[in-house]
C-alpha cells in the first residue's frame, strides 16, 4: 500500500481548483441573477412583438419587471392560448429591449398594474466569493509546498538560502563513539588527544607559552579510520561541533562557495572554542591553477576564501580545523602550510598489533566460538584497513547466520577472508581435462613457496572458483613487512611464475593457457620496479621512475622521459633478464619434483582444497622444505 503524502495530493488539488475556478466564473457570468425568479413565475414565453399586440388589445392586465427591465412577466385577462404551445397558462415571460419612461407611461395610461423588482445579488455574492476563496487556497498550496521542501537540499524552498552554510551543528556532539572504540592507530590517537586536553584545559598549554593548532589533516587510505576518528574527537572534546564534506561547498553558482565559507566561520566563530570537520577536503582544496584553461574558477575562489579564514587578516582564534583526505598529494600548498593546517597526521593501514585491536573492538558484539583465534585471523590480514577487518567479521557472522550456526567459527573466518579478497564462491569445477590442468597450474604456484626459502608461506591451495578465478593459491606473510629485499621479490616472482612453469613442463609449450595472464602482469611489474625505482639492476643504484603514476592536470600534463633511448632499451634488457631468470627457476622446481607435483595433483582433485600445513608434510616425504620462521632478510 502506497504511504500517502500531502505533496502528491496538493500537486493533484491545485489543478482542479483552477479548473473548479474557471467553471465558477463562467456559470455565474452565463446565468442573469432573475433568472431563478422568471423560471419560478412562468413556464411559457410570449414574443415582444406578440406582446405590444396584446397591449393595443388591452388584453394585459398586470407586468412584473425583472431584471433592470430587461425580462417581464405578464398576466392576461383571457383564457385564450397566447403561448402557442397548446396550454392555457395566463402568465407568459418576455424579453423587452429595455425599458424607457415613453414604455413605463403608456403602461400607466393605459391601467396596467406594474411592478418592478429589484435585482438580487446572490450572483455577485457568490462571484465575489469565487474570486476571494481560490487565490487563498492558491496561495496556502504554494506556501505549503515551499515550507515542506525547504527541507529538501536544492529545493525551491532554499533558492534564497543558497549562500549559507550547510554544516551540521551540534552543540554537544553526541556521536556515540570515543577514542576507546578506537583501535589499531594509536599515534593518530595521541596526537588527537592532545587537541581535545588542548580544548578542555587550555590553561596547561597556554601557561608554558603554547598555542593552539589550528588545523589538523588526517592522511590515509580509505577505510583506515579519518571519519571515525573525527567522530571521536567530537564525542571526547565537549564542544561546539560543525561537520561539513568539501563537496557542499561547490555549487554551480559563482560566488556560493564562498559565502558558505564565510557563513561556516561566521558561525564557528560566534560558537568559539569549537571544531570544525571538512571531510574529503580534496574536492574544494585542489591546488589552484590545475587543469588546462586554468581550473574551475569557482572551486578556486572558495579555496581562497578558506584560505583567508583559516589564517588571514582576522584569524580564527578558538576554531580548530580537523580534515580528511586520501589525496594529499593534490592539496594546494597554501593550504599545507604550518597556520592553516599544522599537523598532518597518517593515519595509515594497521600492523599485526593494530589488526589484534581492531578486532577486539568490533568482535565485542560477536558470537565467537571458543576456538577463535583473533590472533590468527590479524596475521592472515596484512593490508586490511579497519573498514575491511570490520566488514571481514560482519561477512563471517552472515555465514553463520546463513548456516544456521550458533557462534562463528574459524570455518566462517576463513570463507569471510576468502570471500572478501577473491569474490563470491563460484559452482566447483567438474573432472575432466580443464580441472587437471588448474590443478597443475594451482600446485604449481604452491610447490615454489613451499620450496623456496625465501617465499611467503603456503596457506592453501584450492579449486574452489571465486571471482573470475578457477583456482587459487593463498600466501600467508611470516610477518608485516615494511622493507622487502631483492631475494624476496625474486622469490615472489619465481612464484607467480610457477603456474606457467607448471603447464609448460607437464603439457607441452603448445598446450599453456591464458590462466597465468595475470601472474605475468605482476611479474613484469615487479621487475620494472626493481630496475627502475630500486636500483636492483646491473644499470645501478638508479631511480628512473617515480613513484606516482597518475598524471594530474595542470602539473604533470606535458610528462617529459626521465631517461635516454639507450638507458629505456637498456632497461628493458633487464626487466626481461630478470623475469626470464626467474622462469627458468620455476621450470627447474617443476622438472626436479615431479613425483611430488603428481600426487598432490590427484589429491587436490579428490579433496579440491589442501590446507597449507598438510601440504608441506607431503612434499616433505619427497624433499627437504626449508625452515621459512627462521628466515630474517639480510637488507
Amino acid at each position: 500500500m502506497k504511504k500517502f503524502s500531502w505533496k502528491t495530493a496538493l500537486l493533484w488539488t491545485l489543478p482542479v481548483l483552477i479548473v473548479g475556478f474557471f467553471i465558477w466564473q463562467g456559470f455565474f457570468a452565463s446565468v442573469p441573477a432573475a433568472d431563478s425568479s422568471v423560471r419560478n413565475t412562468a413556464n411559457s414565453r410570449m414574443t415582444y412583438g406578440r406582446f405590444l399586440e396584446y397591449l393595443d388589445a388591452g388584453r394585459i392586465d398586470k407586468v412584473d419587471l425583472f431584471d433592470g427591465g430587461r425580462t417581464a412577466i405578464v398576466e392576461t385577462n383571457s383564457d385564450k392560448d397566447i403561448s402557442g404551445l397548446g396550454d392555457r397558462i395566463q402568465r407568459a415571460r418576455v424579453d423587452l429591449p429595455g425599458t424607457t419612461p415613453q414604455f413605463i407611461t403608456k403602461l400607466r395610461d393605459l391601467g396596467i398594474d406594474l411592478d418592478v423588482h429589484p435585482i438580487r445579488n446572490n450572483g455577485a455574492i457568490l462571484g465575489l466569493l469565487g474570486n476571494l476563496i481560490f487565490p487563498v487556497l492558491l496561495i496556502s498550496g504554494l506556501f505549503f509546498l515551499f515550507r515542506r521542501s525547504s527541507n529538501v537540499p536544492g529545493g525551491p524552498g532554499q533558492a534564497m538560502n543558497f549562500g549559507k552554510s550547510k554544516a551540521r551543528f551540534q552543540m554537544d556532539a553526541k556521536t556515540g563513539v570515543k577514542f576507546d572504540d578506537v583501535a589499531g592507530i594509536e599515534e593518530a590517537k595521541e596526537e588527537l588527544q592532545e587537541v581535545v586536553t588542548f580544548l578542555k584545559k587550555p590553561e596547561r598549554f597556554t601557561a608554558v607559552g603554547a598555542k593552539i593548532p589550528k588545523g589538523v589533516l588526517l592522511v590515509g587510505p580509505p577505510g583506515t579510520g579519518k571519519t571515525l576518528l573525527a567522530k571521536a574527537i567530537a564525542g571526547e572534546a565537549g564542544v561546539p561541533f560543525f561537520s561539513i564534506s568539501g563537496s557542499e561547498f561547490v555549487e554551480m553558482f559563482v560566488g556560493v562557495g564562498a559565502s558558505r565559507v564565510r557563513d561556516l566561520f561566521k558561525k564557528a566563530k560566534e560558537n568559539a572554542p569549537c571544531i570544525i570537520f571538512i571531510d574529503e577536503i580534496d574536492a574544494v582544496g585542489r591546488q589552484r591553477g590545475a587543469g588546462i584553461g586554468g581550473g574551475n574558477d569557482e572551486r578556486e575562489q572558495t579555496l581562497n576564501q578558506l584560505l583567508t579564514e583559516m589564517d588571514g587578516f582576522e584569524g580564527n582564534s578558538g576554531i580548530i580545523i580537523v580534515a580528511a583526505t586520501n589525496r594529499a598529494d593534490v592539496l594546494d600548498s597554501a593550504l599545507l602550510r604550518p597556520g592553516r593546517f599544522d599537523r598532518q597526521i597518517m593515519v595509515d593501514t594497521p600492523d599485526i598489533k593494530g589488526r589484534l585491536a581492531v578486532l577486539e573492538v568490533h568482535a565485542r558484539d560477536k558470537k565467537l566460538a571458543e576456538d577463535i583465534s583473533l590472533e590468527a585471523i590479524a596475521r592472515r590480514t596484512p593490508g586490511f584497513s579497519g573498514a575491511d577487518l570490520a566488514n571481514l567479521l560482519n561477512e563471517a557472522a552472515i555465514l553463520t547466520a546463513r548456516r544456521r550456526k550458533e557462534a562463528v567459527t574459524m570455518l566462517e573466518i576463513d570463507d569471510a577472508v576468502d570471500r572478501v579478497i577473491a569474490g563470491m564462491e563460484g559452482t566447483p569445477l567438474v573432472d575432466g581435462k580443464a580441472k587437471r590442468l588448474i590443478a597443475y597450474h594451482e600446485v604449481g604456484h604452491a610447490i615454489v613457496a613451499t620450496l623456496v626459502k625465501n617465499h611467503d608461506p603456503l596457506q592453501k591451495v584450492t579449486l574452489v572458483p571465486r571471482g573470475q578465478a578457477r583456482g587459487l593459491t593463498w600466501f600467508t606473510p611470516a610477518e608485516d613487512q615494511g622493507l622487502i629485499s631483492r631475494s624476496q621479490i625474486m622469490a615472489r616472482m619465481v612464484g607467480a611464475l610457477g603456474g606457467r612453469a607448471a603447464e609448460y613442463v607437464i603439457f607441452g609449450d603448445s598446450e599453456v593457457t591464458t590462466g597465468a595472464g595475470n601472474d605475468l602482469q605482476q611479474v613484469t611489474g615487479m621487475a620494472r620496479q626493481m630496475v627502475t625505482r630500486f636500483g636492483m639492476s646491473d644499470l645501478g643504484p638508479l631511480s628512473l621512475e617515480s613513484q606516482s603514476g597518475e598524471v594530474f592536470l595542470g602539473r604533470d600534463w606535458m610528462s617529459r622521459s626521465e631517461y635516454s633511448e639507450e638507458i629505456a632499451a637498456r632497461i628493458d634488457a633487464q626487466v626481461r633478464e630478470l623475469i626470464q631468470h626467474a622462469y627458468e627457476d620455476a621450470i627447474r622446481i617443476m622438472r626436479e619434483n615431479r613425483t611430488v607435483i603428481d600426487r598432490l595433483v590427484d589429491l587436490l582433485i579428490e579433496k579440491e582444497t589442501i590446507d597449507g600445513e598438510e601440504f608441506r608434510q607431503i612434499v616433505a616425504e619427497y624433499t627437504v622444505v626449508p625452515d621459512k620462521e627462521s628466515f630474517v632478510p639480510q637488507l
